[in-house]
């Protein structure tokens, strides 16, 4: 998954993330580093952020515009 290197090169804390996730910093972390695994609501919701495709962040494709 690329959710930490798209948090990264947007500049944005994890702490931020996990804000607008409404989740805790530490339960953030956990998915980034791989330790649990991401929920499809979390996922729907990081690909809206960050304006690109489930696919892209999941690593099926390295085109990261969003799909019409």
């Amino acid at each position: 998954m690329r959710i930490r290197d798209l948090r990264e090169d947007n500049d944005i804390t994890q702490k931020k993330i996990a804000e607008y996730l409404h989740i805790k910093q530490n339960t953030y972390s956990q998915y980034e580093n791989g330790q649990r695994q991401l929920p499809i609501s979390i996922l729907i919701s990081l690909a809206k952020y960050y304006k690109t495709s489930t696919d892209y962040i999941l690593g099926l494709t390295d085109n990261p515009n969003p799909y019409d």
